[in-house]
């Protein structure tokens, strides 16, 4: 359910996670990694998953192949997965509001970024629907961006793309699906509003300064933010 959102200033800024929160990526890790598991006799489940979500590619293999036992190295783990991904990715679906709240924002001259975990690689195969609005954003900041030093949940992420829209840290709103990116965001100096999975516990978002199931439960103008009416 909503969390009640915690009282904070105008915001200048937004920044946006992608996977799970832009775009419906989830699914396929999930589906890919299980893929992997089995071919071990190994099952990939909630248990394992909720423990991953948000995380960089390196660290993530190394819980999975550590998690499930499995015989090969994390390196071995990638991969084994990067042909499989690249061939799902560019199916993937916009998260419902997703484009509408970029749209609107970008239309009322708020700066704009993307902040993700993923690579600059990864992240032109999953877009691959979405150009048009993904072109929108003022900056995409990926994980492999040289002027990133360490994944979520370290803030560099985060404090790239602020530093780059020119908005001080405490000025940007992110929103993130998970709890190491909420933790950077925090990290980071920042508002964060969380949109877990709907079967995330809400306890794993106390650091977060509100919960919501959907960016369609957003209120702009609660924060400053030009109000829309969400269609």
């Amino acid at each position: 359910m909503n969390a009640p959102l915690k009282a904070f200033g105008p915001i200048k800024a937004v920044i946006f996670d992608m996977d799970g929160l832009l775009l419906d990526t989830e699914g396929i890790y999930t589906e890919v990694t299980s893929m992997i598991a089995e071919r071990y006799g190994r099952t990939f489940d909630w248990s394992v998953k909720q423990n991953i979500i948000g995380r960089g590619a390196n660290d993530l293999a190394n819980y999975v192949v550590q998690a499930l036992d499995l015989p090969i190295t994390a390196e071995e783990f990638l991969v084994i997965r990067e042909p499989l991904m690249r061939e799902r990715f560019p199916k993937a679906q916009a998260m419902p509001g997703a484009e509408e709240l970029v749209r609107h924002l970008k239309a009322h001259n708020i700066p704009i970024a993307v902040g993700t975990s993923s690579s600059r690689q990864s992240f032109g195969q999953k877009t691959t629907l979405h150009r048009e609005w993904f072109a929108l954003f003022d900056f995409i900041v990926t994980a492999d961006d040289p002027e990133v030093g360490a994944a979520k949940p370290a803030p560099d992420i985060f404090l790239t793309a602020a530093r780059r829209l020119g908005v001080a840290p405490e000025d940007c709103l992110v929103f993130e699906d998970s709890p190491f990116g909420v933790t950077a965001a925090k990290a980071a100096g920042m508002t964060a509003i969380a949109i877990p999975d709907a079967a995330m516990a809400d306890e794993k978002y106390a650091h977060a300064d509100g919960i919501l199931r959907s960016l369609k439960g957003f209120i702009p103008g609660a924060c400053g933010l030009p109000a829309l009416e969400w269609t």
